[in-house]
């Protein structure tokens, strides 16, 4: 069954660099490769989504650039509808310089270009679309305000919400308030709840902490240490799957990407969150970010060898 998925949200360039450690400051390091891709987390999870067979339309704005015209290609490509992506004539694409290590840890800094310029008057604009989706998924690289109108107009037509709180940043009550599924890592969490989350027992207290300030549901991922699933009434941690990592980078964004499609395809949020920690999991042993998301029949083999299915 197919379901029917808005992004409103960012759109980059990734340029990731492998290297056999992080730098230290002011360190000049020599890099073993150099990955060229298309990313930006509204992106990715658009491309997700897609690559599972959802339905998606991605709002996004993109600069009027070689990385831009690049950028709708890609997203044309994987089936992405593309009917409000939007070019700005004055400010470049968005870009995102990545560091991977060989432990498998990274560092990012992102340039966010046209991201910074979807406005809420671009949301209303593609209100019809909002309104058509089954779910609405939305982060903050890109401007408080523009999320803030997509969830309204979600909230209005009954559409879920789903939002990634990332990179975190102090967030208006309305918006917490029009949140169904509230997906922060662990310094997301920290930052977004003033809680450290070192353990799953500091996890749930901070997860409940965004559910008083109106959250209806929360998903705390936690890296190797798996996910936790968080509702008014239950509290449920899910193991991480064990694989040989390669590259993080974007597991977040295949964690949310899957789990609107399992959603929007009816499954119960636990279960739901159980095969997109699969689908995460999976991501993370191949280099790059949608390079590394699976079609649907990996996806499926996976979940199947894992008994999720």
């Amino acid at each position: 069954m197919s379901t029917n998925i808005c992004v409103v949200g960012s759109s980059n360039i990734d340029l990731t660099a492998r290297v056999p450690r992080l730098p230290r400051l002011g360190e000049t390091l020599t890099g073993h490769t150099l990955h060229l891709g298309y990313g930006g987390k509204g992106a990715n999870q658009a491309i997700a989504a897609a690559k599972l067979g959802a339905r998606v339309t991605m709002v996004t704005k993109l600069g009027r650039d070689v990385f831009g015209e690049g950028a709708l290609e890609n997203y044309r490509a994987h089936g992405v509808d593309t009917t409000f992506v939007q070019f700005d004539e004055e400010h470049a694409s968005g870009l995102a310089t990545i560091f991977v290590d060989d432990a498998a840890q990274n560092c990012i800094v992102i340039a966010p270009g046209a991201n910074a310029h979807l406005s809420p008057a671009d949301v209303q604009a593609a209100a019809a679309a909002i309104r058509a989706a089954h779910t609405l998924v939305c982060q903050l690289e890109i401007p408080v305000e523009t999320t803030l109108e997509a969830f309204r107009l979600a909230r209005a037509a009954n559409v879920r919400t789903i939002l990634n709180p990332a990179p975190a940043a102090p967030l208006p009550a309305e918006l917490l308030q029009l949140t169904d599924l509230c997906v922060p890592n662990e310094s997301e969490t920290e930052i977004l709840t003033g809680v450290p989350v070192h353990d799953v027992a500091e996890g749930e207290r901070a997860a409940r902490a965004l559910l008083a300030r109106g959250v209806r549901n929360v998903i705390l991922t936690l890296g190797e240490r798996g996910a936790l699933v968080v509702t008014p009434d239950t509290c449920t941690h899910l193991a991480p799957i064990r694989v040989q990592a390669v590259d993080p980078t974007g597991a977040g964004d295949a964690f949310i990407g899957s789990l609107a499609v399992f959603l929007g395809e009816g499954l119960p949020l636990l279960e739901a969150a159980r095969r997109a920690n699969a689908i995460a999991a999976l991501s993370v042993t191949k280099i790059g970010t949608q390079t590394s998301f699976p079609a649907r029949a990996e996806a499926d083999a996976f979940c199947r060898q894992w008994g999720l299915f």
